[in-house]
């Protein structure tokens, strides 16, 4: 087994600097989402969405984004899950966008609220058949006899729905909006003297600040 401790390497001379933040984080975050997506990143709107149970222990899995705007970012999940039923019952949240080939990551803390029930329908409509049938057949999270079990629950559902030209979305199937408070953009430096450029909000808009690495 490979040592973890000996996988090293160094980062790129490319750095961030604050003469090139603009004032709010959406445009900055819009910029390297971009430079994630021409550089050919697998699923570069993949991110980590971490949540706390009501006893205090937190949790994090991987999910992809379906929005972002100036309120904040948007993505869908069965509100049954332990993820939904965490933020359901309390929003905070962090989202975490490794972008390591880039050697960049963002980092968001922030609050998340359910979104309105057409915003839900209207993103459903868009998904492919197949993972619509699966929001109705998986008890997201739940624990199941075994892979047979959920492939008795597909099926059962692909029969219920075959005559319909459309699937609806589950009344269980939502999603949330993440308003930020905090964003902090990380960039990979040599000798680890990365850059660490804040956005912290605040009444009077956003602030810039950086922090050591």
């Amino acid at each position: 087994m490979v040592d973890p401790a000996d996988l090293r390497r160094e980062y790129a001379d490319a750095g961030l600097h604050e003469s090139d933040a603009p004032a709010e984080p959406f445009a900055l975050f819009d910029r390297w989402f971009a430079d994630a997506t021409d550089a050919g990143l697998y699923e570069p709107n993949a991110m980590v969405v971490a949540s706390v149970s009501a006893d205090g222990r937190p949790s994090s899995r991987m999910v992809l984004l379906k929005g972002v705007s100036p309120d904040g970012w948007t993505f869908f999940t069965n509100l049954e899950s332990r993820k939904g039923a965490e933020l359901l019952a309390n929003p905070a949240c962090a989202l975490l966008f490794p972008w390591h080939p880039l050697e960049r990551q963002v980092r968001v803390e922030g609050t998340a609220a359910q979104l309105e029930r057409p915003a839900v329908d209207a993103y459903f409509a868009r998904r492919p058949r197949g993972s619509q049938l699966g929001a109705w057949a998986s008890p997201q999270s739940q624990p199941v006899e075994g892979r047979g079990a959920l492939d008795e629950r597909y099926d059962e559902v692909t029969a219920r729905f075959a005559a319909e030209e459309t699937v609806p979305a589950p009344p269980h199937w939502g999603g949330f909006l993440v308003t930020p408070e905090i964003v902090e953009f990380w960039q990979g430096r040599p000798g680890r003297m990365h850059d660490r450029l804040v956005y912290t909000r605040g009444a009077d808009g956003w602030s810039i600040g950086r922090l050591a690495p």
